[in-house]
């Protein structure tokens, strides 16, 4: 049986502790002035660290060379105290919750006053203390106020709150916090490094929001995801099916739909939740996260990559574009609507058509401050649209399989929010090409939209930024792909 990772990465250091610098710099330079006090107490949420600085700070008070920040190692008291090690007789750790009865506590302040056996320090490390009950407390107050030369307390809770006053005005408070998702995803990018294990893009980010910041739970589902890993590692499909999420590209064909206002599509994209088996109420939260980084993106336009450090720079690159050409307004709306939505979902029967309830709302005009705002900015965006004059002819590839495309200029009335463009594709897709062929739908289209804009680019730099700034395809037939371009300029242009 394999060690799991949050055991095996357990650190045995103050050095080995990520994203907790603010604890363990001044518990360092305490134990290297020696000004130590006979009673700490660590809070924080789960899986951050507590417990194992506890440890370490067993293992540094008690070291042959100590107290020191950093445990030699090498003597008995440094072995026995090391991560996974047999412990010792010295350091006595208590769960609150099996021994939280005053009869416990007895007990324990009774022992407190023997000497240690073979060690500087007796140390007592009691964990979810905030379950100690109030007559236990009370028994342990006295010694934890005035404890032995010898003795030394460290308590760990997630709920420090709860702790009795008394104990915790006689402790030195030093509270966790959870881990940065930068940290945290170096970190488990050098854990897959040490296992010897390839993970696939996108696998990290995903581990790194499943764990909401706890080192010990991003390990334990990084464990789960390595072992079931065939001879490829861990691929991206395997850990959203195994960690619930929506698969990017069903979201950025929501994404694209609203963008388009494409009912169509963005019901349909509801319909492949559900038969693929995922749960209405999981794309949903995902929905509403991918509207949150929309947001972002739009606001701080090219500083994202600075808040969104989990997302790819391509993806932002989409992102930037989907949120131009929708709008921040629409996409505040949109986000106040799924998140009233997602808290309707709750406890509901039927959560398949409360996911529709939604779309149909976010497709909906309304006639709310922010749905008018939203309708402003998009009239805003259209200003001084004027009819084109003639036919502009011009040449760039419609796929990644190069074509000759006739562009016309459909005449537009100059009330109109949005123009759009007619272009026909003269030559057909090859019989190999699996996608993007004569049948092709809007939905499949908007997915490889970057890659079309991007083989423009290779063709006419002008026609390329005209296009990757404002154009999104509307609709797609046979024989026609309809783009609606919100710039009147690149329009004309």
């Amino acid at each position: 049986m394999s060690l799991a990772l949050y055991r095996k990465y357990r650190p045995s250091t103050f050095a080995e502790v990520i994203g907790q610098e603010h604890v363990t710099t001044p518990l360092s330079n305490a134990l290297e002035s020696g000004k130590v006090h006979h009673a700490y107490l660590f809070s924080g949420p789960r899986g951050c660290g507590k417990t194992s600085s506890a440890r370490i700070m067993a293992r540094s008070l008690n070291c042959e060379k100590g107290p020191t920040p950093t445990p030699c190692g090498q003597c008995q008291s440094c072995k026995d105290l090391v991560a996974n090690g047999p412990g010792s007789i010295d350091v006595i750790e208590l769960d609150a919750a099996t021994h939280g009865l005053v009869d416990d506590a007895r007990d324990l302040r009774d022992k407190a006053f023997f000497a240690p056996v073979s060690s500087r320090y007796k140390i007592y490390i009691i964990d979810e203390a905030h379950q100690l009950g109030p007559g236990a407390a009370n028994a342990l107050l006295k010694v934890v106020e005035e404890p032995p030369p010898h003795v030394l307390f460290i308590f760990a809770t997630t709920e420090p709150d709860k702790l009795i006053s008394t104990i915790r005005s006689r402790t030195h408070h030093y509270p966790f916090r959870l881990v940065p998702p930068g940290i945290l995803a170096a970190h488990l990018e050098n854990v897959c490094k040490s296992e010897g294990i390839k993970v696939a893009k996108g696998v990290i980010p995903l581990v790194v929001r499943a764990s909401g910041g706890s080192v010990r739970d991003a390990l334990s589902v990084l464990g789960q995801l390595l072992a079931g890993a065939g001879k490829e590692g861990v691929t991206y499909e395997i850990a959203i099916q195994l960690l619930g999420y929506t698969d990017g590209a069903l979201l950025d064909e929501a994404v694209d739909a609203l963008a388009a206002k494409d009912s169509a599509t963005l019901f349909r994209t509801v319909d492949r939740v559900i038969e693929s088996g995922q749960d209405p109420r999981r794309f949903t939260q995902d929905f509403l996260e991918r509207l949150r980084d929309l947001i972002i993106v739009a606001a701080v336009e090219e500083n994202a990559a600075n808040i969104l450090r989990e997302v790819s720079e391509d993806q932002i690159e989409r992102m930037r574009a989907q949120a131009n050409l929708i709008g921040t307004a629409t996409l505040i709306r949109a986000a106040d609507i799924v998140a009233a939505g997602l808290t309707q979902m709750r406890g509901a029967t039927a959560p398949r058509l409360m996911l529709e309830l939604i779309c149909g709302r976010i497709l909906l005009p309304g006639n709310d401050d922010e749905a008018l705002l939203a309708r402003i900015e998009r009239l805003e965006r259209t200003q001084s649209i004027t009819p084109p004059a003639a036919q502009v002819k011009t040449t760039a590839p419609a796929s990644k399989v190069e074509k000759e495309v006739e562009t016309k200029i459909a005449t537009s009335k100059p009330a109109a929010v949005k123009e759009e463009i007619k272009t026909e594709a003269k030559a057909a897709e090859p019989k190999s090409a699996p996608v993007v062929n004569n049948n092709v739908d809007a939905a499949t289209l908007r997915r490889f939209w970057p890659e079309v804009v991007e083989n423009v680019k290779k063709r006419r730099r002008l026609t390329w930024s005209l296009l990757s700034a404002s154009a999104h395809v509307i609709a797609t037939d046979e024989k026609t792909i309809t783009i609606g371009i919100i710039n009147a300029g690149a329009r004309d242009s």
